[in-house]
Protein backbone atom coordinates (compact mmCIF):
# COMPACT_ATOMS: atom_id res chain seq x y z
CA UNK A 1 0.00 0.00 0.00
CA UNK A 2 2.93 2.34 -0.30
CA UNK A 3 3.55 2.57 3.65
CA UNK A 4 7.09 2.24 4.61
CA UNK A 5 7.35 -0.58 7.31
CA UNK A 6 9.39 -1.50 9.44
CA UNK A 7 11.21 -4.65 10.56
CA UNK A 8 8.88 -5.27 13.28
CA UNK A 9 5.59 -4.41 11.24
CA UNK A 10 5.34 -1.24 12.43
CA UNK A 11 5.09 1.60 10.13
CA UNK A 12 6.94 4.18 10.43
CA UNK A 13 5.61 7.88 9.43
CA UNK A 14 7.32 10.85 8.66
CA UNK A 15 8.59 12.99 11.79
CA UNK A 16 9.37 9.80 13.44
CA UNK A 17 5.75 8.67 14.73
CA UNK A 18 5.06 5.16 14.74
CA UNK A 19 1.74 3.57 14.58
CA UNK A 20 1.54 0.22 15.47
CA UNK A 21 0.04 -1.90 12.80
CA UNK A 22 -0.29 -5.99 12.48
CA UNK A 23 1.70 -7.99 10.01
CA UNK A 24 -1.78 -9.43 8.76
CA UNK A 25 -3.18 -7.55 5.64
CA UNK A 26 -6.30 -5.41 6.40
CA UNK A 27 -9.80 -7.58 6.14
CA UNK A 28 -10.88 -7.64 2.70
CA UNK A 29 -6.93 -7.71 1.03
CA UNK A 30 -5.28 -9.97 -0.52
CA UNK A 31 -1.65 -10.63 -1.84
CA UNK A 32 -0.46 -9.56 -5.20
CA UNK A 33 2.82 -8.95 -6.84
CA UNK A 34 4.23 -5.81 -5.91
CA UNK A 35 1.68 -5.38 -2.75
CA UNK A 36 -1.79 -5.62 -1.32
CA UNK A 37 -5.42 -5.05 -3.50
CA UNK A 38 -8.56 -4.79 -1.69
CA UNK A 39 -10.77 -7.59 -3.04
CA UNK A 40 -12.66 -6.68 -6.10
CA UNK A 41 -10.69 -3.35 -6.33
CA UNK A 42 -9.60 -2.62 -9.69
CA UNK A 43 -6.14 -1.78 -9.58
CA UNK A 44 -5.21 1.73 -11.21
CA UNK A 45 -9.29 3.04 -11.04
CA UNK A 46 -9.60 5.99 -9.01
CA UNK A 47 -13.42 6.05 -7.54
CA UNK A 48 -14.69 9.71 -6.63
CA UNK A 49 -16.67 9.53 -4.19
CA UNK A 50 -19.33 12.52 -3.69
CA UNK A 51 -22.31 12.67 -1.09
CA UNK A 52 -25.15 14.95 -2.23
CA UNK A 53 -27.92 16.74 -0.28
CA UNK A 54 -30.29 19.11 -2.07
CA UNK A 55 -27.85 19.88 -4.57
CA UNK A 56 -29.94 20.56 -7.81
CA UNK A 57 -28.31 24.17 -8.88
CA UNK A 58 -24.40 22.41 -8.75
CA UNK A 59 -24.31 18.51 -9.09
CA UNK A 60 -24.80 18.26 -12.96
CA UNK A 61 -21.17 20.36 -13.12
CA UNK A 62 -19.94 18.40 -9.93
CA UNK A 63 -20.60 15.55 -11.70
CA UNK A 64 -19.14 16.53 -15.42
CA UNK A 65 -16.28 17.45 -13.49
CA UNK A 66 -15.43 14.21 -12.51
CA UNK A 67 -16.51 12.60 -15.14
CA UNK A 68 -14.48 14.85 -17.51
CA UNK A 69 -11.29 14.18 -16.05
CA UNK A 70 -8.48 13.65 -18.68
CA UNK A 71 -6.64 10.13 -19.11
CA UNK A 72 -7.85 7.99 -15.98
CA UNK A 73 -9.93 5.55 -15.06
CA UNK A 74 -12.25 5.88 -13.16
CA UNK A 75 -16.12 5.41 -11.50
CA UNK A 76 -18.08 8.79 -9.73
CA UNK A 77 -19.92 7.18 -6.70
CA UNK A 78 -22.74 9.48 -5.72
CA UNK A 79 -24.64 8.97 -2.38
CA UNK A 80 -28.05 11.07 -2.54
CA UNK A 81 -28.21 11.58 1.02
CA UNK A 82 -32.13 11.85 1.11
CA UNK A 83 -32.56 14.84 -0.79
CA UNK A 84 -35.95 16.60 -1.21
CA UNK A 85 -35.20 18.96 -4.16
CA UNK A 86 -34.32 17.47 -7.69
CA UNK A 87 -30.97 15.95 -7.46
CA UNK A 88 -31.80 12.41 -7.14
CA UNK A 89 -33.50 12.90 -10.72
CA UNK A 90 -30.60 14.88 -12.47
CA UNK A 91 -28.68 11.85 -10.94
CA UNK A 92 -30.65 8.99 -12.22
CA UNK A 93 -30.66 10.73 -16.01
CA UNK A 94 -26.55 11.07 -15.59
CA UNK A 95 -26.19 7.76 -15.00
CA UNK A 96 -28.23 6.37 -18.21
CA UNK A 97 -25.52 8.96 -20.11
CA UNK A 98 -22.47 7.42 -18.45
CA UNK A 99 -22.05 4.09 -16.89
CA UNK A 100 -19.22 5.42 -15.03
CA UNK A 101 -21.24 7.08 -12.77
CA UNK A 102 -23.11 4.99 -9.86
CA UNK A 103 -25.76 6.43 -7.76
CA UNK A 104 -27.01 5.04 -4.28
CA UNK A 105 -29.45 6.67 -2.15
CA UNK A 106 -30.08 6.57 1.38
CA UNK A 107 -32.24 8.33 4.09
CA UNK A 108 -30.62 11.65 5.59
CA UNK A 109 -27.72 11.05 7.69
CA UNK A 110 -25.55 13.33 6.66
CA UNK A 111 -22.43 13.38 4.71
CA UNK A 112 -20.20 11.01 7.24
CA UNK A 113 -22.43 8.17 6.57
CA UNK A 114 -22.82 9.04 2.70
CA UNK A 115 -19.15 8.93 2.07
CA UNK A 116 -18.89 6.16 3.85
CA UNK A 117 -21.76 4.14 1.82
CA UNK A 118 -19.91 5.72 -0.97
CA UNK A 119 -16.43 4.32 -0.02
CA UNK A 120 -18.51 0.57 0.84
CA UNK A 121 -19.48 0.55 -2.80
CA UNK A 122 -16.49 2.10 -4.05
CA UNK A 123 -13.98 -0.72 -6.18
CA UNK A 124 -11.11 1.62 -6.69
CA UNK A 125 -7.10 1.77 -5.86
CA UNK A 126 -7.23 4.96 -5.09
CA UNK A 127 -9.97 7.26 -3.87
CA UNK A 128 -10.82 11.00 -4.64
CA UNK A 129 -13.72 13.27 -2.56
CA UNK A 130 -15.52 15.62 -4.40
CA UNK A 131 -19.14 17.34 -2.71
CA UNK A 132 -21.51 17.77 -5.25
CA UNK A 133 -21.05 21.78 -5.53
CA UNK A 134 -17.19 21.84 -6.02
CA UNK A 135 -15.34 20.83 -9.35
CA UNK A 136 -11.58 20.14 -10.36
CA UNK A 137 -9.43 21.20 -13.26
CA UNK A 138 -9.70 18.74 -16.34
CA UNK A 139 -6.71 16.90 -15.64
CA UNK A 140 -6.13 17.09 -11.59
CA UNK A 141 -6.77 13.29 -11.08
CA UNK A 142 -4.15 12.78 -13.57
CA UNK A 143 -1.66 14.60 -12.05
CA UNK A 144 -2.22 13.86 -9.08
CA UNK A 145 -2.47 9.47 -9.73
CA UNK A 146 1.08 10.56 -11.70
CA UNK A 147 2.28 11.95 -8.40
CA UNK A 148 1.69 9.15 -6.56
CA UNK A 149 2.67 6.43 -8.89
CA UNK A 150 5.98 8.35 -9.43
CA UNK A 151 6.62 8.92 -5.89
CA UNK A 152 5.52 5.72 -3.78
CA UNK A 153 3.68 7.88 -1.58
CA UNK A 154 0.44 7.20 -0.18
CA UNK A 155 -1.30 10.45 -0.39
CA UNK A 156 -1.18 13.55 -3.36
CA UNK A 157 -2.51 16.40 -2.79
CA UNK A 158 -2.44 20.18 -4.72
CA UNK A 159 -3.63 24.11 -4.85
CA UNK A 160 -7.06 25.14 -4.84
CA UNK A 161 -8.99 27.88 -5.19
CA UNK A 162 -11.86 29.03 -2.91
CA UNK A 163 -14.62 30.50 -5.67
CA UNK A 164 -17.10 33.38 -4.49
CA UNK A 165 -15.31 34.92 -1.72
CA UNK A 166 -14.42 38.44 -2.07
CA UNK A 167 -11.82 40.98 -0.49
CA UNK A 168 -8.92 38.58 -1.61
CA UNK A 169 -9.76 35.41 0.11
CA UNK A 170 -10.52 34.03 -2.90
CA UNK A 171 -7.02 33.90 -4.76
CA UNK A 172 -5.55 30.71 -5.77
CA UNK A 173 -3.66 29.13 -3.18
CA UNK A 174 -0.66 26.23 -3.52
CA UNK A 175 -0.05 24.61 -0.09
CA UNK A 176 4.05 24.23 1.32
CA UNK A 177 5.39 21.16 0.53
CA UNK A 178 4.81 18.80 3.81
CA UNK A 179 6.75 15.74 2.22
CA UNK A 180 9.68 16.18 4.31
CA UNK A 181 7.52 17.92 7.54
CA UNK A 182 6.68 16.47 10.28
CA UNK A 183 3.20 15.89 9.33
CA UNK A 184 1.37 14.91 12.38
CA UNK A 185 2.31 18.23 14.24
CA UNK A 186 1.55 20.13 11.10
CA UNK A 187 -1.76 18.78 10.78
CA UNK A 188 -2.87 18.61 14.21
CA UNK A 189 -2.21 22.15 14.04
CA UNK A 190 -4.49 22.69 11.00
CA UNK A 191 -6.34 21.26 8.07
CA UNK A 192 -3.66 21.38 5.47
CA UNK A 193 -5.68 20.29 2.31
CA UNK A 194 -9.45 20.33 1.99
CA UNK A 195 -11.23 17.47 0.88
CA UNK A 196 -11.45 17.75 -2.37
CA UNK A 197 -7.88 18.73 -3.60
CA UNK A 198 -6.55 14.86 -2.41
CA UNK A 199 -6.25 11.97 -3.95
CA UNK A 200 -5.10 8.87 -1.47
CA UNK A 201 -4.52 4.72 -2.02
CA UNK A 202 -7.74 3.30 -0.71
CA UNK A 203 -5.77 0.84 1.51
CA UNK A 204 -4.93 4.08 3.65
CA UNK A 205 -8.64 4.98 4.73
CA UNK A 206 -9.67 1.25 5.00
CA UNK A 207 -6.66 0.99 7.53
CA UNK A 208 -8.65 4.17 10.13
CA UNK A 209 -12.15 2.69 9.13
CA UNK A 210 -13.22 5.44 6.77
CA UNK A 211 -14.91 8.96 8.34
CA UNK A 212 -15.96 8.64 11.78
CA UNK A 213 -19.68 9.75 11.72
CA UNK A 214 -19.74 11.42 15.01
CA UNK A 215 -18.42 14.78 13.92
CA UNK A 216 -21.19 17.09 11.75
CA UNK A 217 -17.92 19.18 10.59
CA UNK A 218 -14.71 18.52 10.12
CA UNK A 219 -14.67 14.84 9.16
CA UNK A 220 -11.95 15.52 6.20
CA UNK A 221 -9.75 16.74 9.02
CA UNK A 222 -10.56 13.70 11.59
CA UNK A 223 -9.80 11.72 8.73
CA UNK A 224 -6.16 13.27 7.22
CA UNK A 225 -5.26 13.55 11.19
CA UNK A 226 -5.77 9.91 12.34
CA UNK A 227 -4.06 9.01 8.74
CA UNK A 228 -0.74 11.53 9.23
CA UNK A 229 0.61 8.90 11.57
CA UNK A 230 1.68 6.64 9.02
CA UNK A 231 1.70 8.31 5.58
CA UNK A 232 3.46 9.59 2.97
CA UNK A 233 2.58 13.15 0.29
CA UNK A 234 3.19 14.42 -2.36
CA UNK A 235 2.50 18.35 -3.43
CA UNK A 236 1.37 18.76 -6.75
CA UNK A 237 2.31 22.59 -6.75
CA UNK A 238 -0.89 23.55 -9.14
CA UNK A 239 -3.89 25.15 -8.77
CA UNK A 240 -6.14 22.06 -9.71
CA UNK A 241 -9.07 21.96 -7.42
CA UNK A 242 -12.07 24.88 -6.88
CA UNK A 243 -14.02 25.12 -3.72
CA UNK A 244 -17.37 27.18 -4.30
CA UNK A 245 -18.40 29.22 -1.14
CA UNK A 246 -22.06 30.24 -0.52
CA UNK A 247 -23.73 32.94 1.05
CA UNK A 248 -21.66 34.33 4.40
CA UNK A 249 -24.73 33.66 6.37
CA UNK A 250 -24.47 30.36 6.18
CA UNK A 251 -21.09 29.90 6.70
CA UNK A 252 -20.96 32.05 9.82
CA UNK A 253 -23.92 30.36 11.17
CA UNK A 254 -21.60 27.23 11.73
CA UNK A 255 -18.66 28.93 13.64
CA UNK A 256 -19.02 27.40 16.78
CA UNK A 257 -19.94 24.06 15.11
CA UNK A 258 -16.93 23.82 13.06
CA UNK A 259 -14.14 25.84 15.95
CA UNK A 260 -15.66 23.29 18.51
CA UNK A 261 -15.55 20.16 16.39
CA UNK A 262 -12.07 20.68 15.36
CA UNK A 263 -10.96 21.41 19.15
CA UNK A 264 -12.42 17.88 19.97
CA UNK A 265 -11.01 16.14 17.16
CA UNK A 266 -7.65 17.73 18.23
CA UNK A 267 -8.24 15.88 21.76
CA UNK A 268 -9.31 12.67 20.60
CA UNK A 269 -6.29 12.47 18.62
CA UNK A 270 -3.87 13.12 21.36
CA UNK A 271 -6.18 11.00 23.88
CA UNK A 272 -5.23 8.00 21.40
CA UNK A 273 -2.08 8.98 20.41
CA UNK A 274 -0.30 9.81 23.87
CA UNK A 275 3.46 9.64 22.51
CA UNK A 276 2.28 12.61 20.20
CA UNK A 277 1.84 14.92 23.35
CA UNK A 278 4.87 13.69 25.13
CA UNK A 279 7.22 14.54 21.62
CA UNK A 280 5.49 18.15 20.84
CA UNK A 281 5.25 19.21 24.22
CA UNK A 282 2.41 19.92 26.81
CA UNK A 283 3.07 24.00 26.46
CA UNK A 284 3.30 23.89 22.72
CA UNK A 285 0.23 21.64 22.60
CA UNK A 286 -2.10 24.36 24.27
CA UNK A 287 -1.37 26.56 21.68
CA UNK A 288 -2.15 24.49 19.10
CA UNK A 289 -5.31 23.83 20.29
CA UNK A 290 -7.13 26.37 23.10
CA UNK A 291 -4.87 28.88 20.95
CA UNK A 292 -6.83 27.63 18.15
CA UNK A 293 -9.70 27.98 19.47
CA UNK A 294 -9.39 31.23 21.02
CA UNK A 295 -8.34 32.61 17.70
CA UNK A 296 -11.61 31.11 16.38
CA UNK A 297 -13.46 32.65 19.08
CA UNK A 298 -11.99 35.87 18.62
CA UNK A 299 -12.67 36.33 14.66
CA UNK A 300 -16.12 35.48 15.18
CA UNK A 301 -16.15 38.34 18.08
CA UNK A 302 -14.78 40.90 15.75
CA UNK A 303 -17.19 39.69 12.79
CA UNK A 304 -19.87 40.38 15.44
CA UNK A 305 -20.91 36.51 15.55
CA UNK A 306 -21.75 36.72 19.20
CA UNK A 307 -23.12 33.81 20.11
CA UNK A 308 -20.45 32.26 18.44
CA UNK A 309 -18.02 34.17 20.55
CA UNK A 310 -19.91 33.47 23.33
CA UNK A 311 -20.14 29.83 23.58
CA UNK A 312 -16.22 29.78 22.24
CA UNK A 313 -14.70 31.88 24.88
CA UNK A 314 -16.32 29.87 27.50
CA UNK A 315 -14.37 26.46 26.30
CA UNK A 316 -11.59 29.18 26.15
CA UNK A 317 -11.92 30.08 29.69
CA UNK A 318 -12.46 27.07 31.38
CA UNK A 319 -9.12 25.71 29.97
CA UNK A 320 -7.63 29.05 31.92
CA UNK A 321 -5.52 30.11 28.70
CA UNK A 322 -4.97 33.28 26.84
CA UNK A 323 -2.87 36.76 27.83
CA UNK A 324 -4.57 39.02 29.86
CA UNK A 325 -5.17 41.16 26.91
CA UNK A 326 -7.11 38.13 25.29
CA UNK A 327 -9.35 38.27 28.90
CA UNK A 328 -10.42 41.35 28.72
CA UNK A 329 -12.61 39.89 25.93
CA UNK A 330 -13.09 36.70 27.11
CA UNK A 331 -14.97 37.77 30.86
CA UNK A 332 -17.54 39.29 29.99
CA UNK A 333 -18.93 36.06 28.04
CA UNK A 334 -18.96 34.51 31.36
CA UNK A 335 -22.42 36.86 31.46
CA UNK A 336 -25.48 35.10 30.05
CA UNK A 337 -25.05 35.40 26.44
CA UNK A 338 -27.97 38.03 25.67
CA UNK A 339 -26.71 40.00 28.65
CA UNK A 340 -23.38 39.33 26.22
CA UNK A 341 -24.59 40.56 23.20
CA UNK A 342 -26.23 43.24 24.76
CA UNK A 343 -23.26 44.16 26.16
CA UNK A 344 -21.08 44.56 23.47
CA UNK A 345 -23.73 45.98 21.06
CA UNK A 346 -23.92 49.00 23.66
CA UNK A 347 -20.30 49.20 23.62
CA UNK A 348 -20.15 49.40 19.84
CA UNK A 349 -22.92 52.25 19.95
CA UNK A 350 -21.17 54.30 21.90
CA UNK A 351 -17.94 54.19 20.01
CA UNK A 352 -20.26 55.34 16.86
CA UNK A 353 -21.56 58.24 18.62
CA UNK A 354 -18.02 59.02 19.58
CA UNK A 355 -16.78 59.67 16.05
Amino acid sequence: DGTRRSGSGHVVGVGGFRATAPRDLCVGDKAVAGGTVRIGMQKGLISVVMPCYNAASHIEESVGSALGQLDVDLEVVVVDDGSTDASYGILSRLAKQDPRLRVFSQTNRGAGPARNRGLAEARGEYVAFLDSDDFWAPTCLRQLQQALEESGADLSYCGWENVGLTGGKGRPYVPPDYAEADLVEAMLGWCLWPIHAALTRRSCIDRIGGFDEQWSSCMDYDLWLRMSPFIRVVLVPRVLAFYRHHDGARITSSRFRIGFNFWRIQHEFLRTHPDVLKQIGRRKIRDMTHGLLLHRALEAYWARDLIAAHKLFRVVMKKWYGKPSDWKYMLPALLPVGVFVALVRLVDSFKRAGR
